[in-house]
């Protein structure tokens, strides 16, 4: 009997992390991941941390680059997926080609989450999703400059501890650091993912390293000049040279959404990492996860990435796998580990 096709699609940790896992558990039928990306599968953290403090930065791949032929795996990157092919299981590229699958795992991770009023401004306005982003933000982030960051969570945070070490490290005596503001909506830093005692630390944490974090705030007007100029709602103006904003993801779910699976800012996937059809597993930011009790949960991490590639290729293959959240953020000389989800009063 023929041993049945899987393709992923998606060149992100999970996907990646799914290849592997699918061959770690058994799996040897034949193995296709598409991506839309030139780069073979590479680590996200680095992209607020090494990628932008160190002097000769270099993409760390998920894999070593020899493993996919060693493994029989086969690359497809740099290609636009037209449409997955739901009720034909033919898997069909915008340059025509079509591929068969028998089971599908989707890991097109997500985009910055628009925040249009900023994203008037082009190109002075930043967000880190890609390499690319990373590449762009070095050069910007230089000593002497004011710099603005909107949103308080893991990234914004994560920013503002690397751009203040970057501008740091490359100053000569003469000159003053990178000047870093972080605008929160919330009464509190990382609100969705740390708990009181941490939240406090991280915010003192940030203001002895010089960042001024102005909470419960919002921007309400923008002027693009020789500064941006950020009007607050609490009335106060800022200049600004570089804006950033990291304010959540949009999911990258528009196949999923043509295909009509199931979707909600995230394909909507069981603890299995299984879709509302049974051959199509989804697991990473793109993912959304219904919990018994109706509730839909996300979490955005580099080691959920990890868990639900595991736990899709198990389920694949007949063998579930419950893991425990789990996540990690370095900022300053700070490595922060939370375990679980944070959910009402915890």
């Amino acid at each position: 009997m023929k041993e049945k096709t899987i393709i992923i699609v998606g060149g992100v940790q999970a996907a990646a992390m799914a290849a592997a896992s699918l061959r770690q558990q058994g799996f040897t039928g034949e193995l296709h991941l598409f991506s839309d990306e030139r780069h073979l599968p590479y680590e996200r953290p680095p992209l607020s941390k090494s990628m932008l403090l160190e002097d000769s930065p270099q993409l760390q791949q998920v894999l070593p680059a020899n493993w996919w032929q060693e493994n029989n795996v086969h690359l497809h990157s740099g290609v636009t997926i037209k449409t997955l092919g739901r009720d034909t299981r033919e898997l069909v590229l915008t340059n025509g080609e079509s591929w068969h699958w028998d089971q599908l795992f989707i890991a097109t991770g997500a985009a910055a989450r628009p925040l249009p009023l900023l994203d008037a401004l082009g190109e002075r306005c930043f967000t880190l999703r890609h390499a690319g982003d990373a590449a762009r933000l070095r050069e910007v982030l230089q000593p002497e400059r004011s710099v603005v960051i909107v949103g308080a969570g893991t990234i914004g945070l994560e920013l503002a501890a690397s751009a203040t070490q970057r501008s740091a490290a490359q100053r000569s005596a003469a000159q003053r650091r990178c000047k870093v503001t972080v605008i929160e909506l919330a009464a509190t830093v990382m609100g969705r993912n740390a708990p009181p005692p941490v939240q406090r630390y991280l915010l003192q944490r940030h203001q002895q390293a010089g960042v001024r974090i102005l909470l419960n705030n919002a921007i309400e007007h923008v002027v693009d000049g020789e500064k941006v100029e950020l009007t607050l709602q609490s009335g106060e103006t800022l200049q600004a040279d570089v804006v950033i904003y990291g304010i959540g993801i949009s999911a990258n779910e528009q196949l999923a959404r043509e295909a009509n699976l199931d979707t909600a800012n995230g394909i909507v996937i069981d603890e299995a990492c299984r879709t509302c059809d049974p051959a199509i597993f989804a697991g990473g930011d793109v993912a959304i996860t219904r919990l018994d009790n109706g509730a839909l949960h996300r979490c955005e991490s580099w080691e959920n990435a990890n868990n639900q590639a595991q736990i899709a290729a198990a389920a694949m293959l007949g063998l579930p796998l419950p893991l425990l959240p789990w996540f990690w953020s370095d900022q300053y000389s700070d490595n922060l580990q939370f375990i679980g989800d944070m959910r009402g009063d915890d």
